[in-house]
């Protein structure tokens, strides 16, 4: 006998029980397709910014460079400033509003072909964007409560989609051998903001802590807590920074070391990118169940140090010599970072919301966001310091990071292994903080 508005066959009861898998309720699913349109829409112009200001900008080689350096220079400060503007803004106008600055800012590059305001625009737009993963984190944590780790699994897997899906988009647009392509790909990513800002504000804000206390009574509020004050989360986050090296060392490293070190053929790069992103769609919400506690999160560190040591070795393997050999070992590295990459974005997710207090959630993640942002702008000068030095400097790196982990291992002891409760947000049910 079939329910009521249900065809036989419960085609949708099946269709409803895989969406309450995904935790946070409609608006946390709401959030997810944000996450696919954005990066979709990324995925049209990230691989090809270079060259717009290349052809299109007429820009020189060091300028390209030298506004790179500076976007991601001011874009540090993007983290922590959307933090402290999350604890005291709703946090949905606060991401929309993002989203609205990054699309200005990147539509704001038609208007001029002049080096000083292309380099303004980008560095504009570079704070907005290096937010965006601290406001999506606390959105997590909001929304989604005790099953945050699973919810941003499954936001990550959206997120490769969503680049997978503009990158192929954009080979196509540029297969064309049109000038006009590049302006086309921008404006593209422009209308996937304007439609992800759209819908961010048909969610319902999740709750928070601290905006609770500051509305729910008259007695005064005590003063939040400070993460520039707290050593121990300023020590995680250091750490952290340099355990977020595996992406330039997947997205940077890889290509430059094929070209220049190894006897692999050069279009293995863009396959090992695309071994990256099959790997993390297919292993990273499976693994997410073991970090879905703080201690667990911790105990991740132990295999995260393996791993990063077996693919700096792998690197080092593939410039011994033979195509064979490099193809072997440059497809192990991958294999092996990238299963890096996973178990530190779980491990990095739970740790990060689990030492922040929750009348000061958004500041503390806020600075948490400048490891990922510091590492992607220096990043990529270690790396090729790295590579300059030889093969032997990749197992030296490995140890590096070996050490790094260790220290953040020993660092959180006291505070994860003490038996008080998390201090991140209780999981709450959406229908409780929807409005009417």
């Amino acid at each position: 006998m079939s329910v009521k508005g249900e065809p036989v066959g419960r085609p949708l009861s099946w269709h409803r029980t895989a969406l309450d898998r995904i935790p946070g309720g409609r608006d946390g699913r709401r959030m997810l397709v944000v996450s696919i349109v954005d990066k979709t829409g990324t995925g049209l112009w990230a691989g090809c910014t270079a060259l717009y200001f290349t052809y299109v900008s007429g820009m020189s080689l060091a300028q390209v460079g030298l506004l790179m350096t500076v976007s991601g220079g001011v874009g540090i400060a993007g983290a922590p400033l959307a933090g402290i503007l999350a604890d005291r803004f709703p946090l949905v106008r606060v991401i929309a509003a993002t989203q609205l600055v990054r699309g200005l800012t990147l539509l704001a590059l038609l208007t001029t072909d002049h080096f000083l305001l292309l380099t303004l625009y980008s560095a504009l737009g570079a704070l907005p964007d290096r937010a965006g993963s601290v406001l999506v984190k606390l959105y997590a944590a909001r929304q989604a409560g005790a099953e945050r780790v699973r919810y941003q699994a499954i936001q990550r897997t959206t997120v490769n989609i969503g680049w997978s899906i503009g990158g192929l988009g954009a080979a196509a647009a540029l297969a064309t051998g049109s000038p006009q392509a590049y302006a086309y790909l921008l404006v593209g990513n422009v209308l996937s903001f304007l439609a992800i800002a759209v819908l961010t504000l048909r969610c319902a804000e999740p709750p928070a802590a601290s905006r609770v206390a500051a509305t729910g009574t008259d007695a005064p509020r005590p003063k939040a807590s400070s993460p520039w004050r707290d050593r121990t989360f300023l020590g995680y986050t250091a750490t952290d920074a340099a355990l977020f090296l595996d992406d330039t060392i997947l997205q940077v490293a890889v290509p430059l070391w094929i070209v220049h070190a190894t006897d692999a053929p050069v279009g293995l790069a863009p396959l090992l990118l695309v071994l990256n992103t099959v790997l993390v769609v297919l292993f990273q919400v499976p693994l997410a169940r073991f970090g879905a506690t703080t201690r667990a999160a911790r105990r991740l560190l132990v295999p995260l140090c393996g791993l990063l040591v077996a693919g700096t070795l792998a690197l080092a393997a593939s410039a011994a010599g033979g195509r064979a050999l490099a193809v072997t070992a440059l497809v192990a590295a991958v294999v092996a970072l990238t299963f890096a990459e996973i178990v530190h974005a779980t491990s990095s997710w739970e740790l990060s919301v689990a030492l922040a207090p929750d009348d000061a959630q958004g500041a503390y993640l806020g600075v948490h966001g400048l490891a990922q942002s510091t590492q992607r702008f220096a990043g990529p000068l270690l790396v090729t310091g790295v590579m300059t030095a030889g093969p032997l400097a990749w197992p030296l790196l490995g140890l590096a990071l070996v050490g790094a982990g260790a220290a953040q291992h020993r660092l959180l002891r006291d505070r994860v292994e003490r038996p008080e409760p998390s201090l991140s947000v209780a999981k709450v049910t959406v229908s409780e903080h929807r409005s009417v």
